[in-house]
């Protein structure tokens, strides 16, 4: 399937206001963390926090929602977070952890869980993971060519950074400046060109902007974990939800994105091997 696995797929936002004024599109991410911490399903969440440089998070354990909540918002660089998760385990003594991550990130984690011989005491003790659409993931320099050369601003007055609708975005004091998205390949972090996983299949839940309309997620339920958490938020109250074939541009755009990155993966992978470079598949 080329979207992998999953049990159903929905199209959904948090209904927390304050979750929506921070979120990047339905603040599913942070709805779920947030709601899984309140219940105890889990006791710490591991997300890419925010630092003194604008949009160059670093991870941070959360123990609370408004620590989630502080957290809230699309990165477009590498926050390590498999790398904290052992802090939240061995420093901050957490029996049951939360993350979101990024496709590379959960084939890492999950890897992790199937032979924890060096990570017996940290694998097991993962209970849930969110699972972010993902493209490709930038070095933070080209962020900064992206907005100071190539838009002629300036980071310190970045709202927010979005990719959408075939350009970058930038939300600014100045207004909103945008470059095709075209103009930003090469930029980006040389592993994503061999990665073939857009969806983040190897999540509980995975969610993205891609198939909703403004202001809402795509969610793709995935293991029975993540369907459970996904299905006790919403009975909550905590997520709302709409059929997937209800809304456009639906799942056919989701599946169109991810069968390309397939395929220009396994066409890179294939030049990599006849150079005689190492890939990791």
């Amino acid at each position: 399937m080329v979207l992998g696995t999953y049990k159903d797929a929905i199209s959904a936002k948090a209904t927390d206001k304050s979750i929506q004024e921070v979120s990047q599109d339905g603040g599913i991410v942070t709805a779920l963390l947030s709601y899984a911490l309140d219940e105890k399903i889990i006791e710490g969440a591991v997300v890419a926090g925010p630092t003194e440089e604008m949009f160059k998070p670093e991870p941070v354990v959360a123990l609370t929602s408004d620590e989630i909540i502080s957290a809230a918002g699309t990165k477009y660089t590498f926050s390590p977070n498999v790398w904290a998760l052992k802090v939240a385990v061995r420093q901050y003594g957490l029996e049951k952890v939360g993350t979101v991550a990024i496709p590379c990130q959960l084939m890492g984690i999950r890897k992790m869980q199937s032979y924890p011989f060096s990570t017996r005491f940290l694998a097991d003790k993962i209970k849930f993971v969110v699972g972010i659409f993902c493209m490709e993931n930038f070095p933070y320099a080209s962020l900064e060519t992206f907005v100071n050369e190539k838009l002629h601003s300036s980071m310190d007055v970045t709202l927010k950074m979005d990719i959408g609708k075939g350009k970058f975005w930038a939300y600014t004091d100045e207004g909103n400046l945008s470059i095709p998205l075209k103009e930003t390949h090469g930029y980006e972090q040389a592993g994503c060109n061999i990665c073939k996983d857009y969806t983040a299949e190897l999540a509980d839940v995975s969610t993205g902007s891609v198939g909703s309309p403004d202001g809402w997620s795509t969610v793709l339920k995935r293991t029975d974990n993540g369907s459970s958490i996904f299905d006790k938020a919403v009975e909550a109250g905590v997520i709302e939800t709409k059929p997937i074939d209800s809304v456009k541009p639906g799942l056919g755009l989701l599946e169109k994105l991810s069968d390309g990155k397939k395929s220009k993966a396994a066409d890179e992978i294939k030049k990599r091997v006849e150079m005689g470079l190492p890939v990791p598949f």
